[in-house]
């Protein structure tokens, strides 16, 4: 995984977060779930880079 795309995972994580934190304080039953999405899509992304990174090995 470079580093670029690691950069990405963990802004798009804590993007996620940062709306779910506002969602709750709002309460946004919407924006807190598009939160947990973009965390969810970020982890995804994570263990897929992990995956190919593997078989580079």
């Amino acid at each position: 995984m470079s580093f670029v795309d690691k950069a990405k995972n963990a802004a798009e994580d804590l993007a996620g977060k940062a709306k779910e934190a506002v969602g709750k304080v709002t309460g946004d039953d919407t924006l807190e779930a598009e939160g947990k999405v973009d965390q969810s899509k970020a982890d995804l992304k994570g263990a897929g880079e992990k995956v190919k990174d593997a078989f580079k090995n």
